[in-house]
């Protein structure tokens, strides 16, 4: 695992000090100020990091036992917490619940404001490891769907720790470096009732936000974007490999320069690898060797992903608008779904994509893995000699992308002055995200890394269930009708059954596919119960009628007007629908 990652989540965790996600856990953590750093801080947040990083890594590989466990621990920590928070508003409380640990001698009370030891505060930890749900933003995301691409190991554990501790450690900086100030407050603790009170309110409040999933839901809203936008600018500025930072000269001294000029791009990887693809398409296998004495562009994308799509339209241009010019485009398909390895659902998403360069089947990883590669979609920019100069990790970046292939271009002798930088054709999902409203993270179905799951029952994993959506706050999602969640998907068992998700951003998609044998399912969307109208998607028309008829990204709303809060509902008429995950942009 390349060392920049750990560093990425190391980084990642630091940076939720600054986000609103860490507000309700702020009560439970200054419930423990005051009191010697060992003693108090110290092993709540360790307790805090361990816990968490084990319940993540165990949600990330595990299946429907992990999340009724996790659930249970949840449910558990907070009635811990609760009783803390209560035994700060009643001095006779806490003497109650601290009576028969002192008379063992173990002094593990949640006697919060007196002085115990360090299990106390490891206990409290690790209630509150059970309850923190970081706002998932670009690093949490990648570690978490590598998790779930890899399986269980101890890199997943590793990437997670790292994570809680760069949190653990930013909230311990920042308590030590207002020491003075917390341990003015414990006295107040000590010797007057109604700071207790205050505190004591705080947490039962974090416990009710915590409850009633505000910590993933309002706070998460508040976050993403600016947060996001600090998290993906830590993971452009890390290296890949043995990689230098980017340096790309301007576009103006670019397209100046001679052919044959030096681009000045640093070397960032000599030994790249498209080895070990299980089937290629449009074209005869490639090898890195055979293409020398021609810039390479390598796409690690899959047909299902939402950024994958949007960063195609350019893609395609360069294919198109260089090929003359001794530019070879590469797709990688690497699957995240189990349906995105079937050649001919791939076969169907190019033609489709119209797509025709060549693309390699990864479906073992294995061109990832020679890439070190983290990222859908990834763009790796290979000079005439074979050597990576350039990345592009994310959707964006395309004028630069543009400048580095016309600068190796004629690094390798080619002629680009006359060519005219692309314009791409990006209507449908090819359309950049509009960033500014999108306040919806990308959000999975399947209970291995589901979020935001709102239907009052809870999920059961592996059978059949009937569910009722419930009342959907801001990214929540639920199911209405029979239903078996699975680890990656949710199928419908009988007709007339819905999903149903709140969210803000201007387009909304959701992956859908069909059951083993079924054939096309038609299905109908409502947009805050009405039909769409002006407001629909690619894949819906103004009375929200639609169908499923492949396994794919479904583009169902685009608001045209103002981008408001809105509730997208699919009802399908026919039994063995599949959802995966929800979209935005």
């Amino acid at each position: 695992m390349n060392a920049s990652l750990y560093l990425a989540a190391f980084s990642g965790g630091a940076l939720t000090l600054l986000s609103p996600c860490i507000l309700p856990v702020l009560p439970f953590v200054l419930a423990r100020t005051g009191r010697p750093f060992r003693q108090g801080t110290l092993p709540l947040l360790l307790g805090m990091a361990l816990t968490f990083a084990a319940v993540a890594s165990l949600g990330a590989v595990a299946g429907g036992w992990a999340v009724r466990f996790n659930q249970f621990g949840r449910a558990a920590a907070l009635v811990v917490l609760a009783v803390s928070a209560l035994a700060l508003l009643s001095p006779r409380l806490a003497d109650w619940i601290s009576r028969p640990v002192v008379r063992l001698g173990d002094r593990l009370s949640n006697r919060v404001g007196r002085d115990t030891g360090w299990p106390g505060s490891v206990l409290l930890g690790v209630a509150t490891g059970f309850v923190w749900s970081p706002c998932a933003g670009p690093i949490l995301g990648l570690i978490l769907t590598g998790a779930a691409l890899a399986g269980p190991g101890v890199q997943t554990s590793l990437l997670l720790l790292a994570y809680a501790a760069g949190a653990a450690l930013a909230l311990g900086v920042a308590l030590r470096v207002g020491e003075e100030r917390f341990a003015g407050l414990n006295a107040r603790l000590r010797t007057s009732v109604w700071p207790r009170r205050v505190l004591g309110s705080a947490m039962l409040a974090g416990v009710a936000a915590v409850a009633a999933g505000v910590d993933t839901g309002a706070l998460a809203r508040l976050s993403l974007d600016w947060s996001n936008g600090l998290e993906q600018r830590l993971l452009q500025a890390l290296p890949m490999g043995a990689a230098a930072a980017d340096t790309l000269p301007g576009a103006a001294k670019a397209s100046e320069a001679p052919r044959g000029t030096p681009s000045g791009l640093p070397v960032e990887s000599i030994r790249p690898d498209l080895s070990g693809a299980v089937n290629w398409l449009n074209g005869e296998p490639l090898n890195l060797q055979q293409l020398r004495g021609k810039v390479v562009l390598v796409n690690f994308w899959t047909y299902s992903c939402i950024n994958c799509l949007r960063t195609l339209p350019h893609v395609r241009a360069w294919a198109q608008k260089y090929a003359d010019r001794g530019l070879v485009v590469i797709g990688v398909h690497t699957p995240e779904f189990a349906f995105e390895k079937e050649t001919g659902n791939v076969q169907k998403a190019l033609k489709r994509l119209d797509i025709t360069y060549p693309v390699a089947q990864d479906n073992d990883f294995a061109i990832w893995r020679a890439f070190q590669n983290q990222y859908w979609p990834a763009l790796y920019f290979i000079d005439a000699e074979g050597r990576v100069r350039h990345h592009q990790f994310g959707e964006g970046g395309e004028a630069r992308s543009e400048q580095v292939i016309r600068a190796l271009l004629r690094e390798a002798g080619a002629d680009v002055a006359a060519a005219n930088v692309v314009v791409p054709d990006t209507r449908g999902p090819g359309l950049p995200a509009d960033l500014r409203n999108v306040r919806s993270p990308e959000t999975y179905l399947g209970y291995r890394q589901a979020s935001g799951f709102a239907s009052p029952s809870g999920v059961a994993g592996d059978r059949s269930k009937a569910y009722t959506l419930g009342r959907l706050g801001l990214n929540d999602w639920g199911l209405k009708g029979a239903w078996t969640v699975g680890p990656e998907i949710v199928q419908l068992d009988e007709a007339g059954g819905a999903v149903a998700m709140r969210f803000h951003a201007r387009d909304a998609h959701l992956v859908l596919g069909l059951a083993a044998g079924r054939g096309p399912i038609p299905f109908q969307l409502t947009l805050d119960g009405r039909a769409p109208g002006a407001d629909h998607g690619d894949d819906v028309d103004a009375q929200g009628r639609g169908v499923v008829d492949a396994t794919r990204l479904y583009q169902l709303v685009r608001q045209r007007g103002s981008v408001d809060d809105r509730v997208v509902e699919i009802r399908f008429l026919d039994p063995g629908a599949r959802a995966f995950a929800f979209t935005f942009g």
